[in-house]
C-alpha cells in the first residue's frame, strides 16, 4: 500500500509501529469477532490512500493504544519509541475518557473543542480521525441498533460536514451514505431501489454518452480521462426529502467527469459539450473562477443527452481533481514536499483557529457546529466588491454578513449599503452577481445589538459578539441585569435579593465564570444565551420558594406563546416560554407536539412535521418531545400566528395585484411575499400571512383559488 505515493517512507518505523500495536492489542477483539488489530491496520491503509506521511501511518496504527491498553503503555513510551510527531498525533487522536460532564451537550462541546484544538496544531490529526470514523462506519453492522444510530447521527452531524469543509469529498460521500443506511434504512432502501430501476432502464446510456464525448476530444487532440457515475444515495435522498422533489425530478442523476491537463482545456471542453448536447438553462456553475470555500474547483453543466436523458458534466484538471477528492490532505503532501510554504497552509487552516476563537463561549452543540454545516447544507451566492473581488456567502446572507466577510473593522464601522450603486437597507438579502459596496464612517458607534439576530453567517454573528464583549462591557452588564430583573418579576412567587444572588452565583459556577459581572457581560454580548438562563431561572426558582400545599389542586399548565392570548397546554411542564417552529408554522387546529430545546424553552411543531417525525425516532432526543395541545381559548381578533401559503399561477402582469387585493378584502395581514419563476409561464408566490387558525387559513386559500390565472393554492 506504500509503493506509488511518491514518498520515501520509513518502512522500518512503520513495521515497528505495527508490531507495537499488535502486542498492545493482543487478546482484544472487535464486536464483529475479528482481532482488534484489524481496525488500526485498516485505518493505516486509508491514511496511506490519502498519501499521508510515515508519522501519520504510525499514528494510525497506534491511535487506540493509549485508550485501550493504558494499563500497559503510556504517552512517554510512545514519545520515546516513535518521536515527538507521532506522540502529538496519538495524543490528539486519543478520546476524552477521564473528564466527567454534567450533560451530553457539554460533553459533545468539549470533545469537539479538543478535536479542533488538535487540528489547529497538526491537521494530520483530523485526516487520521476521519479514516478512523470511516472504517468504524464500514463495520457498524456488528453493533446493536441503538449504538448504530448514535454513531451514525454523530457521523452525519459532525464528521461528514467536517470532511466536506476540508474538501475531502470521497470520504464525505461514503460517510453520508453509510450514516443514512442506519438513520433511515427504509428511505435508504427506497432510493436504492429507484436507482437500480432507473439505471437498469438506461444502463447503456452512460457508455454511449462517454463514447460520443471521447470521440470529440480525441479529434480535437485533447488528452483526457473520462468516467461516468450515478448520483450517490444520500445526495438523491437529500434532494427528495429536503427539497420535496420526486425521484424523476433529479436531473443530475447521471454524471460524467472529464479530467484534462490545463485550465484552458476545461473551458474548451465545456464549449464542445455545449455544441454536442443541448444545455439546460440555469444549470451551469463555474467553480474554477469562483471556488467553493473548501477549495473545490470544477466546471459543472447539465445537458440533455441524445436519448432525451439529462445528465451533469464535471470538467476539471488533474490538480483540481486531486483537491476535490482529498481536499486539504492533497495540500499537505505539497507542504511536506516543500512546494507549498507554511504560510499558504496556515491560511487554509485559518477557519479552524477562527472557529476555536469565536465559538469559545458557545455552549449549544448545534450553534457550535453551524460553521461546519452551513457549507454542507446551504446553497451559495457569489457577490462582488466594487473592485471586482468575489465574496461567497450562504444563501440568505445580507449586507451585514458581506461587511464582516470582508473585515471586522468594515462591519463595525458600517453605516450604509449600496447594491449595484443604489442605497439599500443594510439587512437586504443579497443575490448572486450583485456589486455590493459598504458605506462606513469613522464616527460610527459600532454594530447594533439587534444585528446578531439579523445576520445569516456565524462569522458575522461571532464578530459582532466579540465587539460587544470588548467595547461595551459596562453596557452589557447593565443590559443583562435589566433583562434578568424582568424575568424575576414574572415569577409566580417573588424571590428575595439573597435568593436572586444565590441563583446567579450557581450560574456563575455552572458556566465557569469567575464573577457575576463576567456572566452578565457574556449574556449582554450574546456569548451566553439569555433564554438559556431564563429557562433555568423559571425551573430553579421554584426550588427556592415554598412548595404548594397538598390541598392545592393540580391543573394543566398554560404557557404563553408569541401572541399575547395564544395558549398551549404542555403536559407535565410549567412556566416554560414557548416559540412556534418556523419549519412547519403550527396553527390552532393543528395536532402539535412540543420539543424541549437547549436554552429557548419549548418549540411547538405540527404533529406531522418532518422534524417531529425524525425527532421521535432519534434515541438521543426522543425524551425531549412532550405532548402538547391548544387551549380551548387560543385566539382573539388581535392575535395571530405566522402561516405560509404557496400559490402557483400564470405569470400575468396583474397576478400580484389581484392576490394582494384579495388579501386586503379579507383583512389579512401580509408578513412577506416572495416569488420565483418556474418552467414555462408559471410563477410561484410564497406568501407569509398572519392567521388565527387552520380554519382561517383554509378560508383564505378558498378565496385565493377563485382568482383568475391561479392554478393551485396550498398551505406551505
Amino acid at each position: 500500500m506504500l509503493t506509488d505515493t511518491g514518498y520515501s517512507y520509513d518502512l522500518n518505523k512503520i513495521e515497528k509501529a505495527y508490531e507495537f500495536a499488535w502486542n498492545c492489542h493482543s487478546g482484544q477483539y472487535r464486536k464483529s469477532g475479528e482481532q482488534y488489530i484489524t481496525h488500526p491496520v485498516a485505518v493505516a491503509e486509508l491514511a496511506a490512500s490519502l498519501e499521508l506521511d510515515t508519522d501519520s501511518i504510525c499514528a494510525a496504527l497506534l491511535h487506540d493504544t493509549i485508550e485501550d491498553c493504558g494499563d500497559r503503555i503510556d504517552f512517554e513510551t510512545i514519545k520515546r519509541e516513535f518521536g515527538e510527531d507521532v506522540f502529538v498525533l496519538v495524543d490528539g487522536l486519543t478520546k476524552l475518557v477521564s473528564i466527567k460532564f454534567e450533560d451530553k451537550a457539554e460533553q459533545q462541546i468539549e470533545n469537539l473543542r479538543k478535536m479542533f484544538l488538535a487540528m489547529s496544531k497538526d491537521i494530520r490529526v483530523i485526516f487520521i480521525k476521519l479514516c478512523d470514523r470511516l472504517h468504524n462506519m464500514r463495520t457498524l453492522s456488528s453493533h446493536c441498533e441503538e449504538k448504530q444510530r448514535v454513531i451514525a447521527l454523530e457521523t452525519m452531524h459532525v464528521y461528514a460536514p467536517l470532511a466536506h469543509r476540508l474538501g475531502m469529498q470521497k470520504i464525505k460521500q461514503e460517510l453520508e451514505n453509510l450514516a443514512l443506511k442506519y438513520l433511515d434504512p427504509i428511505g435508504y432502501g427506497e432510493v436504492q431501489r429507484d436507482i437500480e430501476r432507473k439505471y437498469g432502464q438506461n444502463k447503456n446510456f452512460l457508455d454511449k454518452a462517454q463514447k460520443t464525448i471521447a470521440e470529440s476530444l480525441t479529434a480535437a487532440n485533447i488528452g483526457f480521462s473520462i468516467e461516468g457515475r450515478v448520483k450517490s444515495i444520500y445526495s438523491i435522498y437529500r434532494k427528495m426529502y429536503n427539497q420535496g422533489k420526486s425521484f424523476d425530478e433529479i436531473y443530475d442523476f447521471y454524471a460524467i467527469r472529464i479530467i484534462v491537463d490545463t485550465e484552458i482545456e476545461c473551458y474548451t471542453v465545456l464549449g464542445m459539450i455545449h455544441e454536442t448536447f443541448n444545455s439546460m438553462p440555469g444549470r451551469f456553475k463555474d467553480y474554477i473562477s469562483t471556488p467553493k470555500p473548501n477549495g473545490y474547483r470544477s466546471l459543472h453543466t447539465s445537458v440533455i443527452g441524445r436519448d432525451g436523458i439529462p445528465f451533469e458534466v464535471q470538467i476539471r484538471t488533474w490538480e483540481m481533481h486531486r483537491i476535490a477528492e482529498y481536499g486539504l490532505a492533497a495540500h499537505w503532501k505539497y507542504k511536506i514536499g516543500g512546494a507549498d510554504p507554511d504560510s499558504a497552509m496556515d491560511k487554509k487552516l485559518e477557519w479552524i483557529r477562527t472557529l476555536l476563537e469565536t465559538e469559545r463561549d458557545e455552549t449549544d452543540p448545534d450553534e457550535f457546529l453551524r460553521p461546519l454545516k452551513i457549507d454542507l447544507f446551504e446553497d451559495e451566492i457569489f457577490v462582488f466588491t466594487p473592485k471586482g473581488d468575489v465574496i461567497n456567502l450562504p444563501t440568505g446572507s445580507n449586507g451585514i454578513d458581506f461587511a464582516y466577510a470582508i473585515h471586522s473593522a468594515i462591519g463595525n464601522k458600517m453605516v450604509g449599503l449600496k447594491i449595484n450603486g443604489v442605497i439599500a437597507p443594510i439587512d437586504t438579502q443579497l443575490q448572486t452577481g450583485q456589486i455590493v459596496e459598504i458605506l462606513t464612517s469613522a464616527s460610527s458607534k459600532g454594530p447594533g445589538r439587534d444585528w446578531i439576530k439579523l445576520v445569516r453567517t456565524s462569522e458575522a454573528r461571532n464578530k459582532i459578539r466579540q465587539w460587544f464583549k470588548k467595547e461595551k462591557r459596562a453596557e452589557n452588564i447593565a443590559y443583562a441585569k435589566g433583562e434578568l430583573e424582568k424575568e424575576f418579576a414574572k415569577l409566580p412567587r417573588p424571590l428575595t435579593e439573597d435568593q436572586k444572588n444565590e441563583l446567579i452565583a450557581s450560574y456563575v459556577k455552572k458556566f465557569n465564570f469567575s464573577s457575576a459581572d463576567d456572566l452578565y457581560n457574556s449574556i449582554g454580548y450574546g456569548g451566553t444565551s439569555l433564554q438559556k438562563i431564563v429557562v433555568r431561572i423559571k425551573d430553579d426558582a421554584s426550588k427556592l420558594t415554598s412548595a404548594p400545599s397538598e390541598d392545592e389542586p393540580f391543573s394543566n399548565i398554560s404557557v404563553l406563546g408569541d401572541a399575547p392570548s395564544a395558549k398551549v397546554i404542555v403536559e407535565g411542564l410549567d412556566n416554560f416560554q414557548i416559540k412556534y417552529a418556523k419549519c412547519c408554522n403550527p396553527l390552532p387546529g393543528d395536532r402539535i407536539m412540543g420539543f424541549i430545546t437547549r436554552g429557548f424553552g419549548i418549540s411547538i411543531h405540527k404533529f406531522d412535521c418532518r422534524n417531529t417525525l425524525a425527532g421521535l425516532s432519534d434515541p438521543e432526543n426522543k425524551d425531549r418531545w412532550v405532548t402538547a395541545r391548544w387551549a380551548d381559548r387560543y385566539q382573539d381578533a388581535d392575535s395571530g400566528f405566522a402561516a405560509q401559503i404557496m400559490i402557483t399561477a400564470q405569470n400575468s402582469y396583474h397576478i400580484l395585484a389581484d392576490v394582494s387585493g384579495a388579501l386586503a378584502e379579507m383583512h389579512v395581514q401580509v408578513l412577506s411575499i416572495n416569488s420565483r419563476l418556474r418552467q414555462g409561464d408559471l410563477i410561484m408566490l410564497h406568501i407569509g400571512i398572519k392567521s388565527r387558525s387552520t380554519d382561517h387559513v383554509q378560508s383564505v386559500i378558498s378565496r385565493l383559488r377563485k382568482i383568475k390565472d391561479v392554478i393551485e393554492v396550498t398551505r406551505g
